[in-house]
């Protein structure tokens, strides 16, 4: 895959799990404005908001309709929150992500853009399954209707988990896809995260279930009568 990343710094520093991937890379300055056609030999482009999130933002509004190419941007979970649609990205990337995650955003961004700009673009970015509705373009989740109140690191979890109903993962798999492989916190917090989701899916909360002596899963029928880890 061809890729193109903005940025004022080391792309390696922003996103290291991408240097374990065979994309082809290549980099250009936030600060030089980029032709469109320039921008449409690359699969995608990677805009780094890791150093300077306004001038990221500044940087999406400029790509924004002379150029056809996805974007994904490389940000800090921090500033998060400053992220809103009219960015015009498709995606977005942690510096803590791992090579299969990022892997696979860059396919599906990929996907998006074989795809153009249909509605059945739109539709593979939303994740519909026992009642919850997850949009990965908007960051939003439902169920039943309802607009879940999350948390990234709860969307990410929920988005994951739903992605694969019927499989169940182990608290250490789950750390690793979902918070990276360069978090350095204990699998307690995978715990945490899922007595949270619970919370906030109230009578639904039997769609994340526990597996007994191997960990977390979504769609299966719960076992009741098994205590919450601690």
């Amino acid at each position: 895959m061809q890729l193109l990343c903005l940025t004022d710094g080391d792309p390696g520093a922003a996103l290291p799990g991408l240097d374990l991937l065979p994309h082809e890379l290549r980099t250009s300055p936030l600060t030089v404005r980029l032709p469109a056609s320039a921008a449409a030999r690359f699969d995608l482009i990677l805009v780094d908001a890791t150093r300077d999130p306004r001038r990221a933002r500044a940087v999406c509004l400029e790509l924004l309709g002379d150029c056809p190419t996805p974007r994904l941007l490389l940000i800090t979970e921090t500033a998060l929150p400053a992220v809103t649609p009219d960015w015009g990205i498709s995606d977005v990337l942690l510096p803590a992500a791992s090579p299969a995650e990022i892997d696979l955003r860059l396919r599906l961004g990929q996907v998006r853009r074989d795809a153009g700009d249909s509605g059945e673009s739109a539709s593979m970015t939303a994740i519909s399954i026992a009642g919850i509705v997850i949009d990965e373009r908007n960051f939003t989740a439902r169920v039943h209707k309802r607009t879940l109140d999350l948390t990234y690191k709860e969307f990410e979890l929920l988005h994951y988990l739903a992605g694969h109903p019927g499989r169940v993962f182990t608290r250490e798999q789950l750390l690793s896809e979902v918070w990276g492989t360069d978090y350095f916190g204990g699998t307690r917090t995978v715990d945490v995260h899922v007595r949270r989701l619970r919370a906030k899916l109230g009578e639904h909360e039997g769609l994340i279930s526990t597996v007994r002596g191997v960990g977390y899963g979504f769609a299966r029928e719960r076992d009741r009568d098994e205590p919450e880890s601690s």
